[in-house]
């Protein structure tokens, strides 16, 4: 799904990420974290070919990005779902039509337009809302409503980034069981977070940056390792 093999970025002197090394498989549930700066956008603009890797092979749904050309960046990305923290929907556009306008850049009929949207909207939960606008919905509202419109083409593979950093922690634990949801129907998912307590409850794969390089990689809590002094628990807040 996602290979990283021996990539460095820099920006003129200072590290984006340096030497990186790492797979993530088909299905995968993975946690990025680390502290500000650590090189965690890096990789994930790599990943979306929104920047070039310096050096090293970057392979995403079969595809070696680093060798790819403009013009074929966005078929790269149309097997990609992205969310954001600050959810990014088009304020003149019903939840409808904002969903349904990513189905229209895929050049999707009105027919599959029409059958699929209010699918999507049942199974993220807000299916009531489909004539509302976006400043008419709450912030959870709003980011179910991304997220039906980052699934909506049936995406391989989902980035979800800081999904729950403007959300009361009631809501963000019902937006992760619909990530959660979302990945055991099969999409791979790789969440960007500084929640401790997310982490700790989902008990996924934690990958952490710091510094560009990879410190830690398994299964479990947000942690700590001995050798990253600011991957320790409660290192990081919310507000980060």
């Amino acid at each position: 799904m996602i290979e990283f093999k021996n990539v460095t970025k820099y920006y003129g002197e200072n590290v984006g990420l340096e030497d990186v090394t790492i797979s993530i498989d088909k299905g995968d549930f993975v946690f990025l974290v680390g502290p500000s700066g650590a090189g965690k956008s890096t990789f994930i603009k790599l990943i979306l070919k929104e920047i070039n890797a310096d050096s090293g092979s970057i392979l995403v749904n079969g595809k070696e990005v680093t060798e790819l050309k403009n013009h074929q960046v966005p078929a790269l990305r149309q097997g990609i779902g992205i969310v954001f923290q600050d959810f990014r929907l088009l304020p003149r556009k019903t939840v409808y039509e904002n969903i349904a306008f990513a189905m229209e850049i895929f050049r999707c009929s009105s027919k599959q337009i029409r059958k699929r949207v209010p699918q999507i909207l049942d199974m993220v939960g807000i299916g009531d809302k489909m004539n509302k606008y976006p400043d008419e919905l709450s912030a959870g509202e709003q980011q179910r409503v991304a997220i039906a419109r980052a699934i909506i083409n049936n995406p391989k593979l989902l980035i979800a980034d800081e999904p729950t950093g403007n959300l009361d922690p009631e809501t963000a634990w019902d937006i992760m069981d619909i990530l959660e949801g979302i990945n055991e129907a099969g999409t791979t998912i790789v969440m960007v977070t500084h929640s401790k307590d997310i982490v700790d409850h989902m008990q996924k794969r934690v990958i952490a940056i710091e510094e560009g390089r990879v410190v830690r990689d398994d299964v479990g809590i947000y942690g700590y390792d001995d050798t990253c002094e600011t991957c320790k628990i409660g290192a990081f807040s919310e507000d980060e």
